[in-house]
């Protein structure tokens, strides 16, 4: 039995630690996908995780919140909420009933999103399906994110059809009535 090997493997200073290991996981396996079918296929497959995702938060805040719909300043506040649960750190800078805006400084991903941008499908996503299943409506613009080295986040929920969510670049998502 290589006992005194397993005791010397155990007292190394090593960074891995099950956080850093599943990041790294994600960053792999997000570059992995972006190099194979391209980014725009990649987004596509990450979203529908992201979707999944969303779908259970939204369903996990109701429940504890014991609603079956969140108000729009529900919907900002878990948005924040779940951000700082997962060690982002999003704050909401605008907030009106035609849309909601988050900065952030610093991602869940940390250095692993660089370069990943594909990864920020799991906040549009999961900001899009939350808002949409409560809101009816939502259009996640990512107009600054960390993954495209701009050094910070800024995303803008748009929560009803106006000029501005029309011109603006982004993902529609749709609740059940719409």
């Amino acid at each position: 039995m290589p006992t005194n090997s397993i005791q010397q493997m155990k007292k190394l200073d090593l960074p891995l630690q099950r956080d850093l290991f599943l990041r790294s996981l994600v960053r792999e396996l997000a570059g992995t996908l972006q190099e194979l079918v391209g980014l725009e296929e990649a987004e596509g497959y990450i979203s529908i995780v992201g979707q999944n995702i969303g779908e259970w938060i939204n369903q996990t805040y109701k429940e504890k919140l014991d609603v079956d719909q969140l108000s729009n300043a529900q919907v900002a506040a878990v948005l924040v909420d779940l951000k700082a649960r997962i060690q982002g750190n999003f704050e909401l800078v605008e907030f009106n009933h035609e849309k909601m805006v988050f900065s952030n400084d610093k991602c869940p991903f940390e250095d692993k999103v660089l370069d990943r941008p594909c990864m920020c499908m799991m906040t549009s996503n999961v900001f899009g399906s939350i808002s949409a299943d409560n809101l009816g409506y939502a259009k996640v613009e990512l107009k600054k994110t960390i993954a495209n080295r701009d050094g910070e986040c800024h995303v803008v929920v748009y929560t009803s059809r106006t000029e501005a969510s029309e011109s603006a670049e982004g993902r529609e998502y749709f609740g059940l009535d719409e």
